[in-house]
């Protein structure tokens, strides 16, 4: 069509998404399904005690499943979903808005904004490159290599800072190493292999101590409410230290035969990584400072397992110290803040709402108890076994800290029947609580990969399902053989 000064007028064609329409659409209707059927019949635990579902229960399942779907689809914004979560608990009744958005700014929600500013310093004081170049000049040209050496040092951070921290510490160094490999900003097998890992390097290392995650401490703090027994620091990484590096090199392995990089070898890196690593010169004020920071922040968390005065202080508290430091002393600019991934702290601010609603609600305990009871009759290892794959699935949507809360009172009733021993169920659950493969809100370090923008939350998904299943392969290894083998109790008769 032309108009009066024979401009050419062309009607472009709208391109509708349907599979984005479909999953949006889908999402809804399971969401409104279930909040209006009617009530569902109460869990029964072993004793006999029963366990109503409330209607604000139901919809907070109904819920828990829609963020589901539009999380693994991706078919808005994973910040934007997360969004939602608050805003249907508001507008379904489900829980009141305050308290729905008050979760936004949990303290573990500041832990997780405060690691990505330890992130951010490292690569604006340079440390990242500095410490990139040097690990390459270590591990080599290979590929192969260089994956392993990556995973390696993400795992063995996660030992001695809370995984979160190590996995924001280590990002900005993969994404020095990935600009070596020549793909520029473009995906490439190499660059999902070395993000995707690193995330699950990051939960395999911090099963190892207390250092690594929350859910370690507040774990053993219910096993001695439960048993009256303490559960010690070096107790815990004799029993974890094997199973999680199992898990890291079971991880690599996979990742070269799944993720296999194109290049076998980077010609001429050593030479550039030498160059690069000479024109860098002597260590910089604000690197010095950085490691200072970093290294005072992680000694005084450590410290919280020894010293009782240090237990009252919050972790979040302690980490977002290093964040007042960068800024007060120059180190990071308002340029740095309005670069945070905030899609990424919405994600894990609408994770921790819909984990509240679950628990707050009673539809988490509902579920456990029902999950539970339906193994109560079997063999004791597929029961072992069952409560470590619930609180997998469990903790790739809420709280690990909140999924152990959830199923260890009702699995440690059960075990008594069974003859299992507590240690088992403790361990168990710790092991699969502390690697959600699966879902970017599981665990801040699956979220802070994502950010390389190397892998879809599809392509997670599709390759934490089988490593899932590794994982409780490996785990059922471990009770039968290796536990026993260091000294862990497995059967009381």
């Amino acid at each position: 069509m032309s108009d009066d000064r024979g401009i050419t007028m062309t009607s472009e064609k709208t391109i509708i998404d349907w599979k984005r329409v479909f999953f949006i659409l889908l999402g809804l209707g399971i969401f409104l399904f279930i909040y209006f059927m009617p009530q569902w019949k109460d869990a029964v635990d072993p004793t006999g005690k029963a366990f109503p579902l409330s209607k604000e229960g139901k919809g907070a399942i109904a819920l828990f499943l829609l963020a589901g779907i539009w999380w693994v689809f991706e078919v808005v914004p994973i910040g934007v979903t997360s969004l939602a979560i608050g805003v249907f608990q508001a507008l379904f009744s489900i829980r009141s808005a305050k308290d729905a958005f008050k979760d936004f700014m949990d303290p573990s929600v500041m832990f997780i904004f405060g690691s990505v500013v330890v992130g951010a310093a490292f690569t604006k004081s340079g440390l990242t490159k500095r410490i990139a170049y040097k690990m390459l000049e270590v591990v080599g040209e290979k590929t192969s290599m260089i994956l392993l050496g990556c995973l390696v040092v993400t795992a063995g951070l996660a030992h001695f800072m809370a995984h979160t921290a190590a996995a924001a510490t280590v990002f900005p160094i993969l994404l020095a190493i990935y600009a070596l490999y020549g793909e520029g900003d473009k995906q490439s097998k190499f660059g999902k292999a070395l993000f995707i890992g690193m995330a699950y390097a990051a939960g395999a290392g911090s099963i190892i101590t207390f250092l690594g995650a929350a859910r370690g401490p507040a774990a053993a703090g219910m096993f001695k409410e439960f048993t009256g027994r303490d559960v010690g620091f070096f107790e815990l990484t004799k029993y974890m230290f094997l199973v999680g590096w199992i898990m890291v090199l079971l991880i690599w392995g996979y990742l070269m035969i799944f993720l296999k990089p194109e290049k076998d070898v980077i010609h001429g890196l050593k030479e550039k990584v030498k160059r690069l690593s000479k024109e860098l010169g002597p260590l910089s004020f604000n690197e010095k400072f950085v490691i200072v920071a970093v290294i005072l922040v992680v000694i005084v968390m450590a410290m919280q397992s020894f010293v009782p005065a240090l237990k009252p202080l919050d972790r979040a508290a302690i980490m977002l110290v290093s964040t007042l430091l960068f800024f007060i002393f120059k180190v990071l600019t308002v340029k740095e803040l309005e670069e945070i991934p905030w899609n990424i702290i919405l994600l894990f601010s609408g994770a921790m709402s819909i984990g509240f609603c679950l628990w707050k609600t009673g539809a988490a305990q509902w579920m456990a108890v029902n999950w539970l009871v339906m193994f109560q009759q079997a063999h004791w290892m597929v029961f072992v076994l069952s409560i470590a794959g619930f609180v997998l699935i469990m903790t790739n949507f809420i709280m690990n800290v909140a999924a152990i809360a959830i199923s260890l009172p009702v699995s440690l009733v059960v075990a008594g029947y069974l003859g299992v021993a507590p240690d088992v169920i403790f361990y168990s659950s710790l092991v699969t609580a502390g690697m959600p493969f699966v879902l970017l809100i599981g665990a801040a370090p699956n979220a802070i990969a994502y950010e390389s923008k190397q892998f879809t939350t599809g392509e997670f998904f599709k390759h934490g399902i089988p490593l899932s299943i590794v994982l409780i392969a490996v785990l059922a290894v471990a009770i039968m053989t290796i536990w026993p083998l260091t000294g862990m109790p497995i059967l009381t008769k």
